[in-house]
């Protein structure tokens, strides 16, 4: 027999789907992952304090809430499976989901893959992150770790360049650090950043290292021409280089934009296979928040309820 729903991914949007189909008798099935694309639970398992949450008015830490989206999830009946998906086959019905214990058939499925930040892979980053090291300066530069000091951002797009203004509310001065001698970010970005007095850019320059015992103290820097290097004291470092979404799987399968990221229908979360549908970060490139992510899961569950029902699928 056939699944109703498949659910792959097992941050804000898997889970939020998974309510919302097991509240409807879907009795979804949801792969947590195991290592590929990072932990389950997503990007809010290696997060520390949440404050954006709403619901959660002193802050959340990121590992509990997710659990919590877990616990709900298993209270309406979601049946969690805490493997990596190695297969899917999109091309016939219905769908057929894998991994290296099960093999799956399923009338819809939902894709909650989530992305992955990119890393500068720093001799001491695994050590400092989340303590002074972060990957969404939207996410937590508002954190009293980070109020009133000096900060570094890397980077040389418009990521960096809104990431850099952002933090200009709560710094006493931000650090772009760019490889190169220009930025890529769009005009009107870099004239905010370049006229920005609590903005220095620091041309062809990269970072080396992080200093710090317990949190973030310092960079330690190189200039790309002399070799030179020095250290800058700052206390925290923001990536703002990109992310690579987890899609790895859907290649020539789904349509995918041309950074990797899953296609969706406009004001839906319908992908280019009727019956597949897209939520989170795996199909957001521009807003990657908790809240955004969820709120799609929502939308992603409601899309495939109302797609099985028009298809004559829900037993």
């Amino acid at each position: 027999m056939s699944e109703q729903v498949v659910i792959i991914g097992s941050g804000p949007a898997g889970h939020t789907a998974a309510i919302y189909t097991a509240r409807a008798n879907l009795q979804p099935v949801l792969f947590e992952g195991f290592s590929v694309g990072g932990i389950p639970g997503g990007q809010l398992m290696t997060t520390t304090d949440v404050e954006n949450y709403p619901g959660f008015p002193q802050g959340v830490q990121g590992p509990v809430l997710m659990e919590a989206f877990r616990a709900q999830s298993v209270r309406f009946g979601t049946r969690l499976l805490n493997e990596d998906v190695t297969h899917v086959e999109l091309a016939s019905r219905p769908f057929q989901v894998a991994s290296a214990q099960h093999q799956l058939k399923t009338n819809s499925l939902i894709i909650a893959t989530g992305a992955t930040a990119k890393r500068l892979e720093l001799p001491s980053e695994n050590r400092l992150w989340n303590r002074g090291i972060s990957a969404c300066a939207v996410c937590d530069g508002a954190l009293p770790i980070f109020r009133g000091k000096e900060l570094v951002v890397v980077g040389g797009g418009d990521s960096a360049a809104e990431e850099s203004t952002y933090l200009t509310k709560f710094a006493a001065k931000v650090y772009l650090i760019h490889r190169r001698d220009q930025l890529r970010a769009s005009r009107i970005m870099q004239q905010r950043v370049l006229h920005n007095p609590k903005i220095g850019v620091l041309w062809n320059t990269v970072v080396e290292d992080v200093v710090g015992e317990e949190l973030v103290r310092g960079v330690r820097l190189r200039d790309v021409k002399t070799n030179q290097i020095r250290e800058l004291p700052c206390g925290g470092l923001f990536y703002a280089i990109g992310f690579t979404p987890n899609t790895a799987l859907f290649k020539g399968q789904l349509e995918l934009d041309a950074a990797g990221y899953l296609v969706t229908q406009p004001g839906s979360t319908h992908t280019s296979v009727p019956g597949v549908f897209a939520c989170g970060d795996v199909q957001d490139k521009r807003y990657r928040q908790a809240i955004t992510a969820a709120g799609s899961g929502c939308m992603a569950a409601m899309d495939c309820e109302r797609w099985l029902t028009e298809q004559d699928r829900v037993v």
